[in-house]
């Protein structure tokens, strides 16, 4: 998926500030149809209705933390194969190999470049244009 402007995009997180700066970073790539929310179960009910190529979830949320998240949206026949990114202030050894087993296509530490954020979605969608 070669033009970032097809991109259907859905950020979780449960800190506004953290969702506008994703949303921010996601239009400067050109990326500009976003869908942002506070929690994964409000997220995984309208990912159901309305489907998106790529979620980026923060890990430390209250209520469905990020790898349940992933693991329902794994789950999930109709989503199961959306691209997923977690977001998350750490980057330790334990939390990469268990959001691998679950199936997550990359993840970010924040804080996070704009670069950066580019960066791990190409490797996941390949360039964007």
């Amino acid at each position: 998926m070669p033009a970032a402007s097809k991109v259907k995009a859905v950020i979780v997180d449960d800190q506004m500030t953290m969702r506008t700066l994703v949303r921010t970073g996601l239009q400067q790539i050109g990326i500009t149809e976003i869908r942002d929310f506070g929690g994964a179960g409000e997220a995984l009910q309208n990912l159901r209705t309305q489907p998106a190529h790529l979620v980026i979830s923060d890990f430390n949320m209250p209520g469905i933390d990020g790898l349940e998240f992933l693991r329902q949206v794994r789950a999930d026949p109709v989503l199961k194969n959306t691209a997923f990114l977690l977001l998350t202030g750490r980057a330790d050894k334990e939390l990469v190999q268990r959001a691998a087993q679950y199936g997550v296509n990359n993840y970010v530490v924040k804080p996070f470049t704009v670069a950066g954020l580019k960066q791990k979605l190409e490797q996941v969608f390949g360039p964007l244009t």
